[in-house]
């Protein structure tokens, strides 16, 4: 798998065509959600040279020379789309910084508001923009993981991301054999089996 990057820090975009990000923050419950669709898209398929995954996070205005770079833009993020918990859409073009800015959950979410305004008024935002999104079932659980509910759309969530690519002429070919490291998020406690069984379990706190 080429195209994967594992952060932000080495400052050159690269090339690519088209850039599939997930943003949010892991240690805060279902906010994590899109760096966990990615990194299980991650672990499951491999993609053509001019494909780039990439580990947002709550990066906001830093990732702007990623997306003004991508001709295409698939987006994972948890989204407060004021529905049913857990409930999965798909946004396209126009209506992506719309739904990423009436309700904002976290600062990532106002900074990536600015990364797509910002391309815009440049001239320099995708040709396609389509947004994975989930509503939460809560937030306000530093150190937990995903709700069962949400963790339950991840593999919906990849197979709505797959279709968008493969209408977009991006194809994902399923990998022979899971990457030994979980690049995109990092090996060790942040993997979501090894994150989820190291933490401690006090009395009324959600298990």
């Amino acid at each position: 798998m080429s195209g994967a990057s594992t952060g932000i820090a080495d400052g050159d975009p690269g090339a690519y065509d088209t850039l599939i990000l997930g943003i949010g923050n892991i240690l805060w419950a279902d906010e994590g959600f899109g760096i966990r669709a990615i990194e299980t898209l991650y672990a499951r398929y491999l993609f053509p040279d001019d494909v780039r995954l990439m580990d947002g996070g709550t990066q906001g205005i830093f990732l702007l020379p990623w997306v003004r770079n991508a001709k295409r833009l698939l987006i994972f993020d948890a989204i407060d789309f004021g529905l049913p918990p857990a409930t999965l859409k798909l946004i396209r073009n126009d209506d992506v910084p719309r739904f990423m800015g009436v309700k904002k959950m976290s600062m990532h979410q106002t900074g990536f508001q600015e990364v797509l305004s910002s391309a815009e008024l440049t001239g320099d935002l995708p040709n396609d923009i389509a947004l994975v999104g989930v509503q939460p079932e809560l937030l306000d659980d530093y150190g937990g993981s995903l709700r069962d509910t949400v963790k339950a759309q991840i593999d919906p969530a990849i197979k709505m991301a797959c279709d968008v690519l493969e209408a977009w002429g991006v194809t994902a070919t399923v990998r022979e054999k899971s990457p030994a490291v979980r690049e995109l998020v990092g090996p060790g406690a942040l993997e979501i089996s090894d994150y989820e069984h190291g933490r401690p379990i006090t009395s009324g706190e959600p298990a």
